[in-house]
């Protein structure tokens, strides 16, 4: 990613694919108020894409009916070093060389470098 701040990045172009909360609900099985809940405890992250849409969560975010291996971890270490909903999709659909992007290693079950970069931030 260039050297532009992660809250200016236009999510509706990094994210292929975005769901509102009722389908990430229907897709993991629970009500919407607990995919609020998930929101809150950054079990998941959810952002504005575009102006006009309502807040909504990547798609990628959820695997085989569950929240992808890591995420939340992942969003812990990020809001811990002080980055919101909207930067910490910015950075997971980032390329960050690991190879690719923090999402895919997550995706593909090799989310630890993504979450040892982020921590890195941090300090």
């Amino acid at each position: 990613m260039d050297d532009a701040p992660l809250a200016d990045a236009d999510l509706d172009a990094l994210v292929p694919e975005w769901m509102d909360w009722a389908r990430a609900a229907q897709l993991l099985g629970v009500s919407v108020g607990r995919v609020r809940t998930m929101i809150r405890e950054h079990e998941f992250a959810a952002a504005v894409p575009r102006p006009g849409a309502g807040q909504q969560i990547p798609a990628d975010f959820i695997q085989d009916g569950e929240v992808v291996k890591g995420l939340p971890g992942l969003l812990t270490v990020l809001h811990d070093g002080g980055y919101d909903d909207r930067e910490c999709i910015a950075w997971i659909y980032s390329d960050l060389d690991l190879p690719g992007r923090p999402i895919d290693a997550l995706r593909e079950n090799r989310g630890r470098e993504a979450k040892r970069r982020a921590q890195s931030m941090a300090f």
